[in-house]
């Protein structure tokens, strides 16, 4: 268990491009944001959870199903964003970012994220990867990652990166995993800097923090997410729940 005080935020925005309103879309009759939270919850590493939303809908789903929601401002272009606004009002040495996408989500990848700021306590930001198929390596719906020796990322990208020129060093593609654990100061800083460039031609928040310097621990996980951007991700989630033993 965590010996730091540890607030998990689950930023459930209801307006989405590719699938329009998937956080209270229902998995197993119950909104994806109600798994996200139940699967979280299983976490020892969490001292607290709630959901932060723009949304007095999604805020009364919570409410039905005994899930603490606040309301944040809709002008926040990303979930980082969303989670400094928590921040601003409760008081917490590291903020756990679990999206509202992500109903998949176990206590091992929340484990995995807290872990690097309890064994090197200069982390200041930490997020996931995973191996990444041939397939997902050249697929730009999917992000991947290179990091140094130490773990900590290089880039991130929607190409296939790192590039192989000479089709002979069969490389090793990761996958970025969308979870993120933050120092407050990380927060505060993200939120001062405002988008960055490689931001916003990527579309891709977490590269506001290495244009400015902060490195991000990248640390290796073996269990898969769905994160759900589209109806065939959803059907998905609903399979592999319906698979699982009761």
């Amino acid at each position: 268990m965590a010996a730091l005080r540890v607030l998990g935020v689950i930023p459930a925005r209801l307006a989405s491009t590719r699938l329009p309103r998937k956080v209270l879309r229902e998995i197993a009759g119950v909104p994806m944001v109600c798994h996200v939270y139940r699967q979280a919850r299983q976490s020892d590493y969490l001292t607290d959870l709630i959901v932060a939303t723009d949304s007095e809908e999604v805020v009364d789903a919570c409410g039905a199903h005994g899930i603490p929601a606040v309301m944040t401002s809709p002008e926040h272009p990303s979930g980082t964003d969303r989670v400094w606004e928590v921040s601003r009002a409760r008081a917490a040495e590291l903020y756990v970012n679990i999206q509202g996408d992500e109903p998949l989500i176990t206590s091992g990848h929340i484990a995995k994220l807290v872990e690097p700021f309890l064994s090197r306590p200069d982390t200041q930001v930490s997020t996931l990867r995973i191996r990444a198929t041939l397939e997902e390596a050249r697929d730009p719906n999917v992000v991947k990652v290179v990091i140094d020796v130490r773990g900590n990322a290089l880039y991130f990208s929607r190409l296939a990166i790192p590039y192989e020129r000479d089709r002979t060093a069969s490389p090793t593609y990761w996958k970025h995993l969308g979870l993120y654990a933050y120092r407050r100061e990380a927060l505060e800083s993200f939120h001062r800097f405002g988008p960055s460039p490689l931001e916003t031609a990527e579309r891709l928040e977490q590269l506001r923090f290495l244009e400015h310097g902060i490195a991000i621990q990248v640390v290796e996980t073996t269990e898969p997410t769905i994160g759900v951007d589209t109806e065939a991700d959803l059907q998905a989630v609903e399979a592999h729940l319906r698979s699982r033993p009761k």
